[in-house]
C-alpha cells in the first residue's frame, strides 16, 4: 500500500499543509523533505540568516512569527515544533493566541517534558509527539537534507489521550518523509532515549575530553576514538538543552553505567579482569545488530484500545512502514 492513502483506501484522506515553526538541522530537513513529497509546506525562523537562507533556496520561509501563524490557522495546517527546549514555552504562547486549534506534533528529542509544556499553554488536545531519531553533529538550515529521515526511526506518541485524527497526519507525514514510523508512550520514549541517545552524548564529552588531557593522545586517535566521540562536535547548548530536559531518566541510565564501570575498575585495581562487562556489552551489540523490527499492519487507528495496542507493538520492536487505516472519527 503506498503512503498516498488515496491510492489503495476506498476514503479519501485530506492532507494539509505543514508548517515547520525552527528551520534548523531537523526542521529544515522536515520542510525539504515535506516539500519534495508534495505537502504544501512553509516555515518560519528566528534568525534572519536561517529564513533568507531557506528562502534563497527556494522554500516558503519566514522570520514573521504572526503571519506565519495566522496562515497556519486559515488553513488547518499540520504545525511541527521544531526548537530547542528552552524555546519552546515561549512559542507555544504564541501558537496558542493565534492557532489553538490546529493539529500539533513536534521534533524535540524528549516528549514528556514537551507534552508538559504543550497542556500548560491549553494545546493538549491536538498535541500527538514526534521525535525522528536521526541527525548528524551540524546544526542550523545549510546542515539539513531532505534525505536525512530515510529509513530511520520516527517516534510517534501514543499516549492515552492523543486523537486519533491528529496521529494519522503525523503518522503519514513521517512515512511520506522516508521514515518508519515507531509508536510509543512518551514515558517509555525517554528513558530509551537516555539509552540510547542522551547517556552517548555525555559518554562523548566524557572520552574527548579524557583524551584532550593526555599528551600525544590527538596524534595517536583514530577510528574507535573519532566514532565514539562523532556526537561531542554537536554544538553544547543543544546537547544541555536534550540531556537537562531528561534529567530523570537520563539520572537513571548514569547511575547504571557508573555501576558498571566502577565494577570494571574494581577489577582491574584488584588485577582481576573486565572480563564481565566487555563480554556483556559484546553479547549486547549483536543483539542489536541482529534486531528484527517486523511490521505493523492489523491496528486500525481509531478502533478501541488502538493506542495500548500500538504502544505493546512498538514496545516489541513493531514499526509502522506504510499507512495504516485512516479513523473514522476524531475519537
Amino acid at each position: 500500500c503506498s503512503s498516498d492513502l488515496r491510492i489503495c483506501q476506498p476514503w479519501t484522506v485530506t492532507q494539509p499543509p505543514v508548517c515547520v515553526l525552527g528551520l534548523g538541522l531537523i526542521g529544515g530537513s522536515l520542510l525539504r523533505a515535506a516539500h519534495a513529497a508534495g505537502w504544501e509546506a512553509f516555515g518560519y525562523n528566528r534568525s534572519a540568516e536561517g529564513a533568507s537562507a531557506a528562502a534563497d533556496d527556494g522554500f516558503d520561509a519566514t522570520t514573521d512569527l504572526p503571519v506565519v501563524l495566522s496562515r497556519a490557522a486559515e488553513s488547518g495546517a499540520l504545525i511541527v515544533l521544531a526548537v530547542p527546549m528552552p524555546a519552546l514555552p515561549a512559542l507555544l504562547t504564541r501558537v496558542a493566541e493565534q492557532a489553538p486549534d490546529n493539529p500539533l506534533t513536534d521534533v524535540v528529542s524528549v516528549k514528556a517534558a514537551v507534552r508538559d509544556a504543550v497542556a500548560d499553554a491549553g494545546l493538549l488536545p491536538r498535541y500527538v509527539g514526534g521525535h525522528p531519531m536521526t541527525g548528524t553533529a551540524h546544526s542550523g538550515w545549510a546542515a539539513g537534507d531532505a534525505a536525512l529521515f530515510r529509513d530511520t526511526p520516527w517516534v510517534v506518541s501514543v499516549d492515552d489521550d492523543v486523537d486519533a485524527a491528529v496521529w494519522h497526519q503525523v503518522m503519514t507525514l513521517a512515512l511520506d518523509c522516508g521514515a518508519f514510523v515507531v509508536p510509543a508512550r512518551s514515558d517509555e520514549h525517554d528513558a530509551a532515549a537516555a539509552a540510547i541517545s542522551h547517556l552517548p552524548h555525555l559518554f562523548a564529552e566524557t572520552l574527548a575530553q579524557t583524551a584532550a588531557e593526555v599528551p600525544l593522545a590527538f596524534a595517536l586517535a583514530a577510528g574507535s576514538f573519532r566514532d565514539g566521540t562523532r556526537v561531542a562536535a554537536t554544538a553544547p547548548d543543544l546537547v544541555r538543552a536534550m540531556c537537562e530536559a531528561n534529567a530523570a531518566e537520563l539520572t537513571v541510565m548514569l547511575d547504571r553505567a557508573i555501576e558498571l564501570l566502577g565494577r570494571a575498575r574494581t577489577g582491574l585495581v584488584t588485577g582481576g579482569t573486565v572480563a564481565d562487562l566487555v563480554e556483556a556489552g559484546h553479547a549486547a551489540r549483536i543483539s542489536y545488530d541482529n534486531f528484527s523490527r517486523p511490521d505493523i499492519l492489523t491496528v486500525r487507528i481509531g478502533a478501541p484500545d488502538w493506542r495500548s495496542e500500538l504502544a505493546a507493538a512498538g514496545r516489541a520492536g513493531g514499526v509502522i512502514r506504510s499507512a495504516l487505516p485512516a479513523p473514522d472519527s476524531r475519537r
